[in-house]
C-alpha cells in the first residue's frame, strides 16, 4: 500500500486544535478520504464527539498521552485507521502530550512503510507567552520546539504585545520553522500540511506514566435506567473529571452557559444535548465559545481540566439540576 501522507496537530491545553481540524475539514478535498486520531487526557471523548460526522473516519484514545497510556491503544488505533485506506491521517495529542514520543512511534519501523510523516503543526495561543504557568510548562516548550509550522491562533483576542512576543520568539528558532502563521478561529492552510518534516530536538525526556485501566475507545454503557457516569483522571501535574449523559437527557442552554462561564478551570470543554439543538461548548479561563453541532439523539459529554482538584460533586449536583425535565 502506499504510505499515507501524516500530520501531528498539537498545542496546549484550548489552543484550539480541534477546531482547526475542523476548519481543515470543512476545506478538504472532496474526493479525498481523511482520518483522526483523536487523543485527550480525559476519559469521556469530547473532542471526537465534536469531529464525529463531520466527514472523517474517527478514532479515539482517552485517558493521558496516547504515547504513555500503554502503546497498544494508539497503534491499535492508527491500524484501524489505515485500514480504511485514507488519503491523509491526522493525529491530535491531548494538550498535555508530549509530541516527542508520538512522532518516535510514527517514524518506527512498525509504521515507516505505511506512514509519511510530514509537517507537525503547533497551535499556540501567543496570550500564553506572558504566563509562566505555560512557558515554564516542559509539554508547552517541547511542542514550540518540535512544531515545523508554528501558528499563533486567535490573534483576533491578542493584544500587540501578545503578538509581538510570538513573533520574537517564532523568528529566534533553530532550525528555522518550514512557516511561520498568524489565524483566528483555527483557519490553518491546507497547504502547510504537505510541507515536510525536519528532524528537530525536544528539550526534554519524558517518562510519565498514566492510568493503566484507561481503555481504548471511550465506549460506556449505561445500565438500565442508569441516566450518567463519571470518569476521573490524573496525572502531569493536572486532574480532569468528566460525565457521559444518556442521549434522552436535555439541558437547559442558557443556564449550562451561565454555569460554564462560572467554572474556574483551566479548560472546560463539552458537548451537550440542550433544548435548542446540539452545542459544542469550550471555555478556557472563563470565556465560553460556543457551536451548533449536526447531531441529534447524541450523548452529552463534559470535561473539566484543572491542576487543582475542584468541587467535582458539586458541580456534578448543578449538572443535574440542570436537566430538563420530560413533559
Amino acid at each position: 500500500m502506499k504510505r499515507i501522507p501524516t500530520n501531528i496537530i498539537t498545542g496546549f491545553l484550548g489552543a484550539g486544535k480541534t477546531t482547526s481540524i475542523l476548519s481543515l475539514l470543512a476545506r478538504k478535498p472532496e474526493n479525498e478520504k481523511w482520518a483522526i486520531l483523536i487523543n485527550e487526557f480525559g476519559n469521556v471523548g469530547v473532542d471526537g464527539a465534536m469531529l464525529n460526522k463531520q466527514g472523517a473516519l474517527v478514532q479515539e484514545v482517552p485517558g493521558g498521552c496516547m504515547c504513555c497510556v500503554a502503546g497498544l491503544p494508539m497503534s491499535v488505533g492508527i491500524n484501524a485507521l489505515l485500514a480504511e485506506k485514507p488519503d491523509r491521517l491526522i493525529l491530535e495529542p491531548t494538550g498535555l502530550g508530549h509530541p516527542k514520543e508520538i512522532i518516535n512511534k510514527l517514524t518506527s519501523e512498525s509504521f515507516a512503510n505505511y506512514i509519511d510523516l510530514k509537517a507537525t503543526i503547533t497551535l499556540v495561543d501567543p496570550r500564553h507567552f506572558s504566563d509562566t504557568l505555560y512557558t515554564d510548562n516542559q509539554n508547552f516548550q517541547d511542542q514550540l520546539a518540535l512544531a515545523d509550522v508554528l501558528v499563533a491562533n486567535k490573534v483576533d483576542e491578542c493584544v500587540d504585545y501578545d503578538l509581538i512576543a510570538f513573533e520574537t520568539f517564532a523568528e529566534s528558532c533553530e532550525p528555522a520553522k518550514a512557516a511561520i502563521g498568524k489565524v483566528e478561529q483555527g483557519e490553518l492552510a491546507l497547504e502547510w500540511l504537505e510541507l515536510e518534516r525536519v528532524q528537530r530536538q525536544a528539550a526534554h525526556s519524558h517518562h510519565h506514566h498514566h492510568s493503566d485501566d484507561a481503555a481504548p475507545l471511550p465506549g460506556f454503557e449505561l445500565a438500565p435506567g442508569q441516566t450518567y457516569v463519571r470518569k476521573e483522571n490524573s496525572g502531569q501535574g493536572y486532574k480532569s473529571c468528566g460525565w457521559f449523559f444518556a442521549a434522552d437527557q436535555v439541558f437547559d442552554f442558557s443556564q449550562l452557559f451561565k454555569l460554564l462561564s462560572n467554572v474556574n478551570a483551566m479548560r472546560v470543554k463539552a458537548v451537550v444535548n440542550t433544548e435548542r439543538g446540539c452545542y459544542a461548548f469550550n471555555a478556557v479561563n472563563q470565556v465560553v465559545s460556543v457551536n451548533e453541532l449536526s447531531l441529534e439523539g447524541f450523548e452529552s459529554r463534559f470535561e473539566v481540566i484543572d491542576k487543582d482538584l475542584l468541587p467535582y460533586d458539586e458541580l456534578e449536583n448543578i449538572l443535574l439540576s440542570l436537566i430538563q425535565q420530560a413533559e
